[in-house]
């Protein structure tokens, strides 16, 4: 945006006793009325040209007059960083992750983020908290690949991280995992936290010391009893929780350098296909396929797909064909 935004209203009779926040939350859709409130307070709204209050009541007759001012510039410079859009609006944008790229700068990871490829991308951010950013109401690690929604304005911001936060989010998942599930289908109710013998980690810790988690999994397709293709739904979002979970069960990831087996797994249980798995394992085997969610703008429910990568689909290719003529030992 390269200017404030003004606006000038006329309080009805059917708008009359009103709160001024509640108001002007109804007539600005892309602002909470957390973000209103933050405006009237700055001096920026006015009831007949006089500084009202958050809660003044209006009267029928009564001249609103609003100025938004412009969103606070970002303190991160734009940059052409590759994800794929898989949909976008006026309030949310939805794209597909490649793995490999970390979502948030942190340490070790100042520049190349998501962050920064969305702040080059997205050229009309009403801002979030005042602030010119992308709304990221949910992460993927950085080697996990797949679907992510991004908020670009207050409203969508505020919908979509109640929504994570109730569970209302479908999250579905494809995994591979090692060994062979005693079912069909199961689920993994069991708290997360930092792992006390190594803070870099989670893990699965008692009740108490770490936050509800739960994951649902099903088997798409059993290969022998070496590995498994998997389904899996989130219905909370904690760090590392899918990755955790399954290891736990004693079905780690295949490929998950943390979690999982050594990378000298292969060469002991399968040396035939060491090279050809080292090329590609160099993450976790794990993508998020579907998303779904209900709009912030339109109220109705929407549901995008991102098919599996291609390194993704190389490895179920020999992990398929190694379930049907080995064991592990």
């Amino acid at each position: 945006m390269d200017s404030d935004r003004s606006f000038r209203f006329l309080v009805s009779d059917e708008e009359s006793g009103e709160r001024l926040d509640t108001f002007l939350t109804f007539r600005v859709k892309d602002l909470t009325r957390s973000r209103i409130q933050e405006i009237i307070r700055s001096g920026s709204a006015l009831v007949n040209h006089r500084k009202p209050k958050v809660s003044h009541r209006l009267k029928s007759g009564d001249l609103v007059s609003l100025t938004i001012p412009q969103p606070r510039p970002c303190t991160l410079e734009p940059e052409s960083v590759q994800f794929t859009v898989v949909y976008e609006d006026e309030s949310v944008l939805v794209l597909n992750k490649p793995a490999g790229l970390v979502v948030h700068p942190g340490p070790g990871h100042a520049g190349g983020t998501l962050v920064h490829g969305l702040l080059r991308h997205c050229t009309d951010l009403s801002g979030i908290g005042g602030v010119m950013r992308p709304g990221i109401v949910h992460r993927l690690d950085k080697d996990t690949s797949g679907l992510m929604v991004v908020a670009k304005n207050d409203r969508a911001h505020e919908s979509l991280a109640r929504q994570f936060k109730a569970g209302e989010v479908i999250k579905e998942y494809v995994a591979f995992v090692h060994g062979r599930m005693g079912r069909d289908r199961g689920e993994v109710d069991l708290p997360i936290g930092r792992d006390p013998r190594n803070r870099k980690r989670m893990a699965v810790v008692s009740p108490g010391r770490g936050k509800t988690a739960l994951t649902l999994w099903r088997v798409v397709e059993p290969w022998g009893a070496s590995f498994a293709h998997l389904s899996i739904r989130m219905k909370t979002g904690r760090t590392h929780q899918i990755r955790v979970h399954l290891a736990h069960e004693g079905h780690p990831l295949v490929g998950d350098p943390v979690y999982g087996p050594k990378r000298t797994w292969w060469k002991h249980h399968h040396p035939a296909v060491e090279g050809a798995m080292g090329e590609i394992l160099g993450r976790q085997m794990l993508h998020a396929q579907r998303l779904g969610f209900i709009h912030p703008a339109t109220g109705s429910f929407s549901q995008f797909t991102a098919a599996m990568p291609p390194d993704m689909v190389r490895a179920g290719g020999i992990l398929e064909e190694l379930g049907k003529r080995c064991e592990i030992p």
